[in-house]
């Protein structure tokens, strides 16, 4: 076996789906047959026939409901992710190959599905099927072809109890360290007792190509983003990764600092969609130029500094770009701030509080230490309102010139 995580989810959604069947099977659901001749007759005696149950032509007809289960989706979007799986349609003679790669995904779970359960009269789960027919499968996917990992830690994020995954596209998941086989155990381990959750991106390629290490710290930096943006709290990459081929040995590769790690935030399983949706959103819709890219990249500068004080001015050249292009000479970015983020009445508070964190810049570039222990909270909703507004620039509930979007509420307020 080459690709665990396609295992695991392939495993699961046949699994689902022999539950789903049997369910109709037992509420009436008729399986159609053909009456066929078969071998074994003596010469000159009338042929022997049997009755073969089409289960093919059964499992078409149930696609609505397979489609319909959680199984089916991340079945369909880990198969969607591989090259290969047009060659699989070949090879099990499907006449027609669609183009579109979701399509031809939806299309080999169908034929896989007949295929485990062939001239089959009932759908309970067969593991020694299952295996051959995921072998079948995993051939036609990775012939002639290499399957790369490269994993690495991801701080500040525990998975839900019942949760071994979490799936996010094109290959990339998020998986509890104990989770994944023959793992490194430095990945899997920190300080603590519990596993590490660890960033996974697993691609297929030639085997004389180079290792995709460039292409996963990219990605890896990307769902740091995501998360920074999705959720408050202290998120970072462990400083090293692995990465193998096939089952080889894992070798390391540096991916250097990221952040300061805070208290785990637990994604719950309620939360794992909306996760997926904006990491994709994130990777589409972020600007690589301009004063929203600009912004973002001082707003993650500052999630790396070792401590919040010392970040104050990365977030305040951060809002600068964004709402104060004037210069800091206008005064402008402390009610252009609370404009947006705060309602009417509490505007003058925000206002007041941006104020008083402006004060404290020079302080910050002088390094000298914070006066009052008061300081870290300040910086704390600073944070919290450029992390509002560059999420809701690229989720596309704000315009992206912000500075017009606030001088027009000021304006309504009068």
């Amino acid at each position: 076996m080459r690709n665990t995580t396609l295992h695991s989810v392939i495993e699961a959604f046949v699994s689902e789906a022999a539950m789903q069947l049997t369910a109709e099977t037992s509420a009436g659901a008729e399986i159609p047959f053909e009456l066929v001749e078969t071998a074994g007759g003596a010469r000159g005696r009338v042929p022997l026939y049997c009755y073969r149950p089409l289960t093919g032509a059964f499992i078409r007809q149930h696609l609505g409901l397979l489609g319909a289960m959680p199984t089916y989706a991340a079945a369909l979007r880990a198969l969607s992710a591989l090259d290969g799986v047009d060659a699989y349609l070949r090879q099990r003679g499907e006449a027609r190959i669609p183009a579109e790669r979701r399509e031809c995904a939806d299309a080999a779970l169908r034929v896989f599905l007949s295929v485990v359960f062939a001239e089959r009269s009932e759908f309970g789960f067969d593991p020694d099927r299952f295996e051959a027919g995921y072998e079948e499968l995993e051939s036609a996917l990775y012939e002639g072809r290499a399957l790369t990992t490269v994993v690495a830690p991801l701080l500040g994020v525990v998975l839900d109890p019942d949760t071994t995954e979490i799936a996010l596209g094109e290959g990339l998941s998020l998986m509890r360290g104990d989770a994944l086989d023959d793992a490194p155990s430095e990945a899997v381990w920190g300080d603590g007792s519990e596993p590490n959750v660890l960033v996974v991106l697993t691609t297929a390629q030639d085997r004389a190509a180079p290792a995709p290490v460039s292409v996963a710290r990219a990605r890896f930096r990307r769902t740091l983003t995501a998360l920074r943006l999705f959720e408050r709290g202290g998120y970072a990459l462990g400083p090293v990764a692995w990465t193998r081929i096939d089952t080889g040995a894992w070798r390391t590769v540096a991916l250097g600092g990221s952040g300061r790690p805070g208290l785990p935030l637990r994604i719950v399983a309620e939360q794992e969609d909306e996760l997926r949706a904006f990491c994709n959103l994130v990777a589409r819709r972020t600007p690589r130029s301009g004063e929203i890219a600009w912004a973002l990249s001082r707003f993650e500068m500052g999630c790396e500094r070792l401590a919040p004080f010392e970040a104050l001015t990365d977030y305040l050249l951060a809002l600068r770009a964004l709402l104060e292009p004037e210069g800091p000479a206008s005064g402008r970015l402390a009610g252009r701030l609370a404009a947006i983020c705060a309602r009417p009445e509490d505007r003058a508070t925000v206002a007041e509080r941006t104020a008083h964190a402006i004060s404290l810049e020079r302080a910050v570039i002088g390094g000298l230490a914070p006066a009052h222990p008061g300081v870290d909270s300040l910086v704390g909703e600073l944070t919290e309102y450029l992390r509002a507004l560059l999420r809701d620039v690229l989720c596309g509930h704000l315009d992206s010139d912000l500075c017009a979007v606030a001088d027009e509420l000021l304006v309504q307020a009068v």
